[in-house]
């Protein structure tokens, strides 16, 4: 009988051990965090060098210029295809890579997780940069690797949000984030990230305010890039939406004549004011210097007021007829395709 309360009392003392192990020293997940936790290191500036279409026989010197002109900030994508010629730009300017910011981001034909451990090095060599500050999900929409426009159906944004959180975790990138997100999309990251959007990139100028969304990400502790912020001075939108180019708007020609600025400087200005990180795309050197006095312009809150007037709600970019998927289901201007044609919404 002893020898079984000794066993008894011995199986006690074990499972006890067992309980404090298991409290006390098993990994909990860990908390929810903004930003990628293994770099501290320079904050995004507050003004960048868009390289979208940017020729690839100019955007080097381009870059470069920009650079030495005092931009730190440049955006760029492997689907711009001039990667390579941007990381030229950015050799030659030899700015200290730790004075540098540099964006990039994951094509819709690379979420699965090897094709985007491929993309990202493949970006990170071809800028010659060593890492990436921000690396953002392009677009919340999966294609079949190899297969075109075909939507991937079997990886959803909430399946590549962990790949990006493990590229995060690699150091390849100091950050990552999101693009061209609509408000329920931000919502089911938001909802599941370990390590959480620092920064959305998405359209939004004078003629596509926003400014609901742009404060709802001020809420919620994500950044806002603004690109295109000069609406549709990019002569890849064209006339499609039969709006009078921006530059030319007598609204912002007065305004920017009281401002003593170009057109311009006035409309980037109002971008940097309500906190978004502007990145105007230009190849001209004279441009590429204007933009830089935008950072110099204010507005009283009446101007503010009168050019929240001068929203017109209007999209520039949206790739979502072609891909036959609905984007931006709950913003402003979203895609809008027959009911019966078997799209998604996104």
């Amino acid at each position: 009988m002893s020898v079984i309360k000794a066993a008894f009392a011995a199986l006690l003392v074990s499972a006890s051990v067992c309980l404090l192990t298991t409290r006390y020293w098993l990994p909990t997940a860990p908390a929810a965090v903004t930003t990628e936790p293994y770099g501290d290191g320079l904050d995004i500036p507050s003004i960048g060098l868009g390289t979208w279409l940017s020729n690839r026989s100019t955007v080097a010197h381009a870059v470069e210029f920009a650079l030495k002109s005092g931009y730190r900030h440049i955006d760029a994508a492997l689907i711009y295809k001039n990667e390579d010629e941007v990381g030229r730009g950015i050799r030659a300017a030899n700015i200290p890579r730790d004075k540098l910011w540099v964006t990039s981001k994951l094509w819709n034909a690379h979420h699965r997780y090897m094709d985007a451990q491929t993309a990202i090095r493949q970006t990170i060599q071809d800028l010659g940069v060593g890492y990436l500050d921000l690396y953002l999900i392009h677009w919340p929409v999966a294609f079949v690797p190899g297969q075109g426009t075909r939507i991937d159906k079997d990886t959803t944004i909430i399946d590549t949000w962990q790949v990006m959180e493990n590229i995060a975790r690699s150091n390849l990138t100091r950050k990552i984030g999101i693009s061209n997100f609509s408000r329920q999309d931000v919502e089911k990251i938001m909802e599941i990230c370990q390590i959480c959007p620092y920064a959305h990139e998405f359209e939004t100028h004078p003629y596509l305010q926003q400014q609901e969304f742009v404060d709802y990400h001020r809420d919620i502790g994500v950044k806002v890039i603004a690109y295109s912020p000069l609406a549709n001075t990019n002569p890849t939108y064209g006339d499609s939406n039969r709006l009078a180019p921006i530059l030319e708007d007598p609204f912002w020609a007065k305004l920017a004549e009281e401002k003593n600025a170009t057109v311009a400087q006035t409309i980037l200005a109002w971008g940097h004011q309500r906190d978004t990180i502007i990145i105007p795309k230009s190849v001209h050197e004279k441009y590429t210097k204007q933009n830089l006095g935008a950072l110099d312009i204010s507005f009283t809150e009446s101007e503010m007021r009168d050019i929240a007037k001068q929203d017109k709600k209007t999209r520039m970019n949206n790739p979502g007829r072609e891909w036959r998927i609905k984007l931006f289901a709950d913003l402003d201007d979203p895609t809008r395709l027959r009911d019966d044609d078997g799209t998604e919404e996104l």
